[in-house]
């Protein structure tokens, strides 16, 4: 039996085959041959996508892991023809539309975006994820480093691109041309998620130029579904409760 697995272990290196197709080669069952190369085979993919999947998300370069199970959209506005269920389908993508997500700080922005963008790495599609003052320093300390092409070659193996806190902080002018000309170049080319706290009259704050900012606008909402976050901060909502529960629980302990 060991001599056996050696040897389909050595075939599997030399056709490159994963070692699990060996180990499976002996948990495996089928009534027939054909039944059993099949069900190998059918394991093996298996085991090749998940493997896949799970480089996808690590590679996506997620702060933290999402799913919709734990999404609550009950205060948020969704345009018409968009629903959680359509946006976990990702059939904004496969229309080839960009989405907008406007609202306060905590409002959940960021989680339903990590959801899509979890959902997307489950269906085999690349997806990158920034926090856009961070992607501006990267583009920023590409073109000083002289490597900017090599930077956009590696963003370009993404098919959606995912900008967090958009217009939190001023950026500086080369930072902000940067960015507009990298968008520019993937228009309509890949899915944009993009997450912001600025109301469209205020983006020129941040990116300095009102012709850029008139264009940035005009291409992101070019095919584009907007959705308004108008709830309050979920964060400070949740730490209030925690503090009433707190004091709740010391007052009972003082009367107990």
């Amino acid at each position: 039996m060991d001599d056996y697995r050696d040897a389909i272990a050595s075939c599997c290196r030399q056709l490159r085959l994963s070692a699990n197709l060996a180990d499976n080669a002996f948990a495996i069952q089928g009534e027939t041959h054909q039944e059993y190369l099949y069900n190998l085979l059918s394991e093996e993919i298996k085991c090749r996508k998940a493997a896949r999947i799970g480089k996808l998300i690590n590679s996506a370069g997620f702060p933290v892991q999402h799913n919709f199970a734990a999404f609550h959209p009950d205060e948020v506005q969704f345009p018409s023809g968009v629903t959680p269920e359509s946006l976990k389908a990702l059939e904004f993508f496969r229309a080839g539309n960009n989405l907008v997500m406007y609202g306060s700080t905590g409002t959940g922005k960021t989680m339903l975006s990590i959801c899509i963008g979890m959902e997307a790495c489950r269906m085999g599609i690349p997806v990158k994820f920034f926090r856009t003052a961070s992607l501006i320093n990267q583009l920023s300390e590409a073109q000083e480093r002289g490597s900017l092409a090599q930077l956009h070659k590696k963003l370009d193996k993404a098919d959606i691109l995912i900008l967090d806190e958009f217009g939190y902080v001023p950026y500086n002018r080369t930072g902000a041309q940067l960015l507009f000309d990298y968008l520019s170049e993937i228009h309509e080319k890949k899915v944009i998620i993009l997450n912001t706290n600025l109301e469209f009259s205020r983006w020129v704050n941040v990116l300095y130029d009102e012709q850029m900012t008139a264009a940035l606008v005009g291409r992101l909402m070019h095919h584009c579904h907007l959705i308004l976050f108008p709830g309050e901060n979920n964060r400070l909502r949740e730490s209030s409760i925690n503090y009433m529960f707190a004091s709740q629980q010391k007052g009972g302990a003082r009367n107990a």
